[in-house]
């Protein structure tokens, strides 16, 4: 293929790519012309630690999804009308992973129309319409998906919040509603679980029923928030009493990224067991292609209307390939096992960076997904969102790629490819500790300012240096 200038990739893409696009690094563009594991090199060769693609889940370009992928398209990529080894295996492998309960297949292409036909099945399912989300949650780019999304809602020139939409309180201990300096960890997952029994209460007040509540099992956009226990067992009952079910976003956090298990939602008990769990990112390492995992009696009533189901891409035999081979790669290198060992040590050297900058006001994750949060002021809490943006951008200077979320965009959050080590680790938080330093030299970077709870994607588009990872 034709190399161009980076001068003229940006040319081009200025010219024929609709400016609604994100862009990381908008001041200074990253061109990006290959990966490898855990890094991602530029036109020039320079290698970045990637510590935010949660996409390349078992490291770029890793060889046997490689092989696999162009082996299978040597051979045939067709829809699912047609019979195919690959997309049975492929589910017959995801669902072996799942509670019992969960047991029939569906493929997609992204989170995004996981999540879209995740709702359509609860509303057939349960003949309901109303859909319980959280605050500041993100759960696709799809018109469906983007109204249950309060990260994309009333924003400037944004869709508004439908009347069928009901959004409770993301239930962040730290800076949330309810927080951990005033109550035990029971205590805050039955107070925030307590908000959605109060939305339930009213939805069926008014003669209706909820169709849905869905949630990532930990919450990404939300800031790397790991919910309070017990939160998800009250929640679950409180919904089904109200005659919804419950759907579980486990596409940024899913495939072992927790470590130890495959699912995020496994980590708050054995009793919590969603009706729909939906899949995507890391499912194909870069290649598009996600699914939706649910009970028997969803995908009966389903059946029972009589309109089939049918995705061209969803389940093709390269992506099912593809799947297929992530997965294998996920087991024989023991990688959640190994997420969980580096997870632990990640947050271990990110805690002792507590002791020496005053601006780290949180750590917090769960395996190879952690946050930093960054303050101005501990006590108050108060968000340092310039601070973040600088070292952002910073870090990116220092060969170190990393991004900022959460409703103030403040929080410093990692997600590597899983391959990621402990001596990445080292240089993650060496890099980190070194700019935080620099920033401890600048006083206009702890200045005041006011921050806006429902922080856009497209604020970037106008010089803001955050890079997000959704």
């Amino acid at each position: 293929m034709e190399q161009i200038s980076k001068s003229d990739t940006i040319a081009l893409r200025e010219k024929y790519l609709s400016p609604s696009y994100d862009l990381f690094f908008r001041n200074d563009p990253l061109k990006i012309v290959r990966g490898k594991g855990q890094f991602m090199y530029d036109e020039l060769g320079n290698a970045y630690l990637d510590c935010i693609n949660n996409v390349a889940h078992v490291g770029h370009c890793h060889p046997k999804v490689v092989q696999a992928g162009c082996e299978q398209m040597a051979l045939t990529s067709t829809n699912n009308r047609f019979l195919h080894d690959n997309i049975v295996l492929c589910a017959k492998k995801l669902i072996s992973t799942m509670p019992k309960e969960l047991s029939v297949c569906f493929f997609v292409n992204s989170g995004s129309e996981a999540n879209d036909l995740a709702l359509r099945l609860a509303q057939i399912h349960t003949g309901n319409k109303d859909v319980i989300t959280l605050d500041h949650a993100y759960h696709g780019h799809l018109l469906s998906t983007i109204d249950i999304s309060p990260y994309k809602l009333n924003l400037p020139g944004g869709p508004s919040k439908k009347d069928y939409v009901h959004i409770a309180p993301c239930p962040d201990v730290y800076r949330g509603k309810y927080r951990d300096t005033s109550y035990s960890e029971e205590e805050l997952g039955h107070l925030y679980a307590e908000e959605v029994k109060e939305i339930c209460k009213d939805v069926c007040s008014n003669g209706k029923g909820v169709s849905a509540f869905i949630a990532e099992s930990f919450l990404s956009c939300g800031g790397q928030i790991i919910p309070p226990k017990n939160y998800f067992k009250e929640v679950y009952q409180h919904v089904r009493n109200a005659g919804g079910i419950c759907i579980a976003d486990e596409v940024q956090v899913g495939f072992g990224r927790v470590g130890n298990h495959w699912w995020a939602f496994q980590m708050h008990g054995d009793d919590i067991i969603p009706d729909i769990v939906t899949l995507g990112k890391p499912m194909g390492n870069g290649h598009p292609v996600a699914a939706v995992i649910t009970t028997r009696a969803v995908a009966d009533s389903f059946q029972k209307t009589g309109v089939g189901y049918f995705n061209t891409y969803g389940g093709n035999p390269v992506s099912c390939a593809i799947a297929n081979a992530v997965l294998d790669v996920i087991e024989e290198e023991d990688l959640r096992n190994h997420a969980g060992k580096v997870g632990e040590y990640l947050k271990k050297v990110c805690e002792s960076l507590k002791n020496k900058h005053e601006v780290v006001g949180d750590v917090r994750g769960a395996g190879l997904f952690v946050g930093v949060e960054l303050v101005t002021d501990r006590n108050k809490k108060t968000p340092a969102t310039k601070i973040a943006s600088y070292v952002v951008k910073r870090m990116k200077e220092e060969k170190v790629l990393v991004s900022s979320d959460g409703p103030d965009e403040n929080v410093i959050k990692f997600k590597p490819p899983m391959v990621f080590n402990k001596q990445d680790a080292d240089v993650l938080v060496s890099t980190l500790d070194k700019v935080l330093n620099e920033v401890k030299e600048i006083p206009e970077l702890y200045v005041s300012e006011k921050v806006s709870n429902k922080s856009s994607l497209s604020v970037k588009q106008n010089g803001n240096e955050h890079v997000k990872c959704i």
